[in-house]
């Protein structure tokens, strides 16, 4: 099996170089595609030939195209270096380059919400993969200003709350970590500091825990600032100006989720906080801890892990895509042939993980901060994952290939599983799927409950704030979120009030967090129907993957006989969970 280097990613394929004739040629054709569509602008009468009008959308589709390839050049370059200066300029110039380029091009979009509904109807009669977009976009036609409203917004946006996020990455990303292991004082990024939150030593995860802390709260009053800020402006546009009828209303639209969908998720997810609090009674009884503290949730089972190096994670990942679908294991190395994942850990890298899907046609951009630990095997596949699901989707076009954020997570979450059930179904060292169920339990905690937590707090902080709560008033509410997820299975040392300000999807994307909770309890009850259907499961997933964006999530979930809006479907996703831990009690007895 081919093999691939722990490397950084090569960009060439979004554009040569970010300066001379190669950014020049860019810079001219985006210059020249919106020149042209906006010479169209006295086309745009409501009995439009709808020949031309499609030829409109594809021109738009054109010149959304060189946008992205410019715009993600500059954020997955400011990616590798967020301390990069050049990368900030570029950034800064290509943001101000596609807030230029909307405002020109705004007026097709204003029109289409505002057209009436039987020439709208006749135009997206043949409209094929356009039609969903052409359909989303007026479904905002309540929440849309006039033109040179919407125009202000773009570039407020750009300036303000869009370099606001920037300073925060900055700042954020600049951190320096240290802690004492063994002995020996370790200077560390976040991601290696992050590692330690599941060392077998007690002392050693709290320590980790409270340098974290540490460190962001050196920095708390300019942080929360920036959090109260970007509550402020989004209660300013989506609800004041745009006229949603709350915060995280205006994410729900954009997911095209109904309102109802999301409160039952997070309704039911509170209600289910007991059974992660059993979890963690019975974690606490194993490993001998009274009490068990919040920084001991992530403790392994395992007296110690074992380090997997780079190219057995790979070769672990590639097989179990395999065995499960050779196209999905193709999909996955057809990534790294492309030269875009970027896995190295270095100083001013961004944290974390993440997939970026650009174009189409091009395979996505794959960001790991791979240490080797058990658990980053487990990102591998997750990241793979959402790369596989966009290749599944590239017969799409731009505006449809990409998933919303709710199903964004199907894939991914689904080859965790995968890779989890093979190693289970792949030992019989009891100790060892003990482990292993822990750590899907772990996740399941992480990716679920603590997600669905976040954005009960996001609702909570968000109405505190704009009726002028405090800093210290807001760490009470983060607080109360913990005891109420917790219960009495964990006690809560007094420096996680400041968890909050180290999270960053609540910052950079209010209200992202839900999707993963939506995600990972679809992914579940989709696991499900595998290891009941088996190989006759396998096409109905993959068309789902390959829907991309291209309908509603209700549209691609009813085909596979999933009623979002019920109860009992997200409480199906939370009784697998159950069922792990039910598996995990039977391996004690």
């Amino acid at each position: 099996m081919e093999t691939y280097p722990q490397t950084r990613w090569n960009l060439s394929a979004l554009l040569e170089e970010p300066r001379g004739a190669p950014l020049e040629r860019a810079l001219q054709d985006i210059e020249a595609r919106t020149a042209h569509f906006e010479a169209a602008r006295p086309e745009l009468k409501p009995a439009i030939d709808e020949e031309e009008f499609l030829d409109l959308v594809h021109e738009l589709e054109g010149l959304h195209r060189a946008l992205r390839s410019v715009a993600a050049y500059a954020d997955l370059w400011f990616t590798e270096d967020t301390q990069n200066q050049n990368a900030l300029a570029f950034k800064a110039k290509m943001e101000q380059l596609a807030a230029h380029s909307a405002n020109r091009i705004l007026f097709f979009s204003l029109w289409w919400k505002d057209l009436d509904d039987a020439n709208a109807a006749r135009l997206m009669r043949n409209a094929g993969d356009y039609t969903y977009f052409l359909e989303t976009e007026r479904m905002f036609k309540p929440h849309t200003l006039k033109e040179n409203e919407e125009q202000i917004i773009n570039i407020k946006d750009v300036n303000g709350m869009g370099g606001l996020m920037t300073v925060y990455e900055m700042i954020t990303n600049k951190y320096v970590f240290k802690l004492t292991v063994n002995g020996t004082e370790k200077t560390m990024t976040r991601d290696e500091l992050g590692t330690y939150v599941r060392h077998p030593d007690p002392a050693v995860r709290a320590a980790a825990y409270q340098e974290l802390f540490r460190v962001y709260t050196d920095d708390s009053a300019v942080l929360a600032q920036i959090y109260a800020n970007r509550i402020n402006d989004w209660k300013a546009e989506q609800v004041e100006l745009r006229d949603f009828a709350s915060p995280i209303a205006a994410r729900n639209l954009e997911n095209d989720v109904p309102d109802a969908a999301v409160d039952t998720l997070l309704d039911v997810a509170r209600e289910n906080a007991g059974i992660f609090q059993r979890f963690f009674k019975l974690k606490a009884k194993w490993l001998g801890l009274s009490p068990m503290r919040r920084s001991d949730v992530y403790a392994p089972l395992a007296a110690a892990e074992t380090d997997v190096p780079w190219g057995d994670a790979l070769a672990l990942v590639f097989d179990s895509f395999e065995k499960f679908s050779p196209q999905v294991a193709a999909e996955a190395r057809s990534v790294f042939d492309a030269g875009h994942v970027d896995a190295e850990i270095r100083p001013g890298k961004r944290g974390g993980a993440f997939c970026a899907s650009i174009l189409p046609e091009l395979p996505p951009y794959v960001m790991l901060n791979y240490s080797g630990k058990a658990r980053d095997v487990s990102v591998v596949a997750h990241e793979l994952g959402h790369a596989v699901h966009a290749r599944l989707a590239k017969e799409h076009s731009v505006f449809t290939f990409h998933s919303v954020l709710p199903m964004a997570e199907t894939a991914s979450v689904f080859s965790e599983m995968v890779l989890n059930e093979r190693m289970l179904r792949e030992t019989n060292d009891v100790a060892l799927k003990r482990d292993i169920l822990a750590r899907m339990v772990d996740d399941a905690y992480a990716t679920v409950m603590r997600q669905a937590f976040f954005a009960l707090f996001e609702k909570d902080a968000h109405a505190a704030i704009a009726s002028g709560a405090t800093t210290g008033e807001i760490c009470e509410l983060y607080v109360q979120n913990l005891k109420t997820q917790f219960g009495d299975a964990i006690e809560i040392q007094d420096y996680f009030q400041w968890e909050w300000i180290s999270i960053p999807h609540i910052y950079q994307t209010p209200f992202y967090v839900y999707a993963y909770s939506f995600g990972q309890l679809l992914t579940l009850a989709l696991y499900r129907h595998y290891r009941d259907e088996g190989e006759s499961f396998k096409p109905k997933f993959l068309k789902i993957l390959a829907y991309g964006g291209s309908a509603s999530p209700q549209h691609i979930l009813q085909e596979a006989g999933i009623d979002i809006t019920s109860a009992t479907f997200w409480q199906g996703g939370f009784d697998v969970i159950r069922g792990f831990i039910d598996q995990l009690e039977a391996l004690e007895a």
